[in-house]
């Protein structure tokens, strides 16, 4: 389960990159919000999948409180989920 969670986390990272940086960019500049619509939807869903992967990978990786709070957190930091990748998955 611990690989799943590394793939979702590496996705919706990606995803919520794109969001961030080109879609509303695009949204906002060039008055198009077809990019934002495309995108917004995948990564809801990634970002649901991130948050209950985390919840069920808690006790199998014995996270504490803090650490769990930073997983979290993590999730809606720009570039955060491949800081947890690197922090805490790659063992």
């Amino acid at each position: 389960m611990k690989t799943f969670f590394r793939v979702v986390s590496f996705l919706e990272g990606t995803s919520y990159l794109l969001l961030l940086f080109v879609a509303v960019p695009i949204k906002y500049w060039l008055n198009d919000p077809q990019y934002v619509k495309l995108l917004g939807m995948p990564h809801g869903l990634l970002f649901v999948g991130y948050m209950v992967l985390a919840f069920l990978l808690k006790s199998e990786l014995n996270w504490d409180m803090k650490k769990f709070g930073v997983v979290l957190l993590a999730s809606i930091l720009p570039f955060g989920t491949f800081y947890i990748d690197k922090k805490y998955l790659r063992n």
